[in-house]
């Protein structure tokens, strides 16, 4: 008998699954817009568009073993990996919302990392789509956000 737990689990978010696959494009969105509130921009809208986009470089990234952006995206990007384990929408969000705490609004400037954050809430991006994909060691995490946000001298918010 084949052992199918070696083969790549991938698992699409996009907006038209049903079940386990259409709780996690809702979770996701959820989280997203949860963090969002909070600095009081627009909610995201779910893209399909962009979650088979972002499904595809989550299966690149996992199949070549690499972490990295995809380049010449016109979209925002970000990415998270976890090895030995699994995460949560929800985690894989606050884990880039945690950015937070070096961001500084009234200087717009960060002391380490924050790009995932000012993303996450960039005012300006209208609609996410992610994608994400496993196998027994590893777990990928890609969110597509467009109109992607980051513009150097704007403000997030």
């Amino acid at each position: 008998m084949p052992n199918f737990l070696k083969l790549p689990l991938t698992i699409i978010l996009a907006g038209t699954l049903s079940g386990a696959d259409e709780s996690l494009t809702r979770q996701m969105l959820a989280a997203h817009n949860a963090i969002r509130k909070r600095v009081g921009v627009p909610s995201l809208t779910w893209s399909t568009e962009l979650a088979a986009g972002a499904q595809q470089w989550a299966d690149t990234l996992l199949r070549n073993g690499n972490f990295q952006h995809q380049s010449r995206n016109p979209y925002g990007e970000n990415l998270f990996e976890i090895t030995g384990a699994a995460a949560t929408p929800v985690e894989v969000v606050n884990d880039w919302a945690s950015e937070a705490r070096d961001y500084n609004y009234k200087t717009n400037s960060c002391s380490a990392v924050c790009g995932h954050y000012t993303q996450v809430v960039w005012r300006d991006t209208k609609e996410v789509g992610c994608g994400v994909a496993q196998n027994q060691q590893r777990q990928v995490w890609v969110c597509e956000y467009n109109p992607p946000g980051n513009i150097v001298g704007e403000r997030p918010y």
